[in-house]
């Protein structure tokens, strides 16, 4: 006679979201004794730390894009969905995508976060963020443009404001897109343009706080701003950006209040939790923290539901010393495979504790031989540091082809100087500014119609 509890289906694991948390959740749960469901808006995993790349021209989208029924296609037990959650049932235990609800018996929630512009969304026009391949492909369109335009300029101060690039927030985003538009403008591009002289570009990088990487240890931080300086960026801290309209950046250090002509505006200051974090809140009752990501609990369930998890930048975990874990990719990995080790133990009737974070360090690269390292254990600056970093994303970038395509690219350009990845695309468009210094127009993200002042 065939026991009962075997003809129980299995455990039903749906997770929404192909980021870090996500990805590395359904790989810890290939060879469980549970069904997976992985639900993305996009068919691919994007290794979100070499973003900046992209942007720069180092690399192109797919070489740090990994699809994601190629990275699970060994994992039988799990099936790929393309498509866009829009609501969560707690109570039948159902996520909605489109027209279709999808049970579940645990719901693992890690969608992530967006750029955020303090309550400026209308910002937004003028100093695109980095989340997105799209984010990359239109900040590479504008860095590679304004050098263009300038090169067609014949009005001097038109010309300085093309080559003038303002960065807002001097965190590792920050950093390592200052330090790759330095070299782009100072190395890579010097001799490519005859009627400009590159090594003229002016590149800014603002931040509110005392120093750059204000999670790094105080003397790496130093270490990060004398090596932006000696590359040519321009760090200033204690700036707060006041607004930002057309090619017009206001900031205020201090009592004074400054303003700069700059066509070049990006953003790496802040960031918000996805929408999912609210319809988890209106649906469970958890509560949100200001940026919006889910408050969780010791073992990164959702309040009252044990069986809903939130991991990744969505989640606000400060069970360890009081403050939330940072929302970079170690955390997101070390949370999603905490919660399928949670649910593995779960469906044999066992316990685990809480979730603990391990933190191994932080890195930021600034430039060629330029980078910081902070291994809690011991500090690294310079070239043994811009080494490691190499090393650390070599490997974590998701499948073979990805790791060779990148490390070959990487291995041309620093003997070559040459970053094979310049292309410009996407359509530009326009929004006209009444603007007494500029050439009265600024090129724009948006689908909008051209509007004369």
């Amino acid at each position: 006679m065939v026991n009962a509890v075997e003809n129980q289906p299995p455990h039903h694991v749906v997770i929404v979201g192909g980021g870090f948390g996500g990805l590395y959740a359904a790989k810890a749960l290939a060879k469980a004794a549970v069904k997976v469901t992985l639900i993305d808006k996009r068919n691919f995993h994007l290794f979100q730390p070499l973003l900046y790349q992209v942007a720069t021209g180092t690399v192109s989208p797919a070489d740090i894009s990994s699809p994601l029924r190629s990275v699970l296609s060994k994992s039988k037990n799990t099936r790929v969905l393309l498509g866009e959650v829009s609501d969560i049932n707690p109570k039948a235990q159902e996520v909605i995508v489109g027209n279709e609800a999808i049970p579940y018996d645990s719901l693992i929630v890690a969608t992530g976060a967006k750029h955020s512009y303090f309550g400026k969304d209308e910002w937004e026009d003028f100093a695109p963020g980095l989340k997105t391949v799209e984010d990359a492909i239109e900040m590479r369109r504008r860095i590679f443009m304004a050098f263009e335009a300038a090169e067609k300029e014949k009005d001097p101060e038109i010309r300085r404001a093309w080559l003038t690039f303002v960065i807002v927030g001097a965190g590792p985003t920050g950093v390592e897109l200052a330090g790759a538009i330095a070299e782009l403008a100072y190395h890579t591009l010097k001799e490519d343009f005859r009627t400009i002289d590159t090594s003229e570009a002016q590149i800014l990088l603002l931040e509110g706080l005392d120093r750059v990487l204000p999670p790094f240890a105080p003397q790496l931080s130093q270490e990060a701003e004398a090596s932006l300086n000696s590359l040519g960026v321009r760090v200033q801290t204690k700036t707060l950006v006041t607004n930002i309209e057309g090619d017009m950046v206001t900031m205020k250090q201090g009592e004074e209040i400054k303003q700069i002509a700059a066509k070049t505006v990006l953003w790496a200051a802040g960031v918000k939790a996805s929408p999912m974090g609210k319809v988890l809140a209106e649906r469970t009752g958890a509560e949100l923290d200001r940026a919006g990501r889910v408050v969780v609990e010791p073992d990164l369930s959702v309040g009252d539901y044990s069986n809903i998890f939130v991991v990744g930048d969505l989640a606000h975990f400060a069970h360890e010393n009081g403050r939330p874990l940072p929302a970079v990719a170690p955390v997101a990995m070390q949370e999603g495979e905490y919660v399928a080790s949670l649910i593995k133990q779960r469906v044999q009737g066992k316990k685990i504790p809480g979730f603990n974070y391990v933190d191994r360090g932080s890195l930021a690269v600034i430039g060629q031989h330029h980078a910081v390292v902070d291994l809690r254990f011991i500090k690294l600056r310079g070239s043994l540091a811009w080494l490691f970093w190499l090393f650390v994303h070599i490997y974590f970038l998701i499948g073979f082809n990805n790791k060779t395509v990148v490390m070959t690219q990487w291995i041309w350009n620093y003997f070559t100087r040459n970053s094979g990845a310049r292309l410009i695309t996407g359509k530009e468009e326009f929004i006209y500014v009444k603007r007494e210094q500029s050439n009265g127009y600024h090129p724009s993200v948006k689908n909008r119609e051209v509007a004369k002042v």
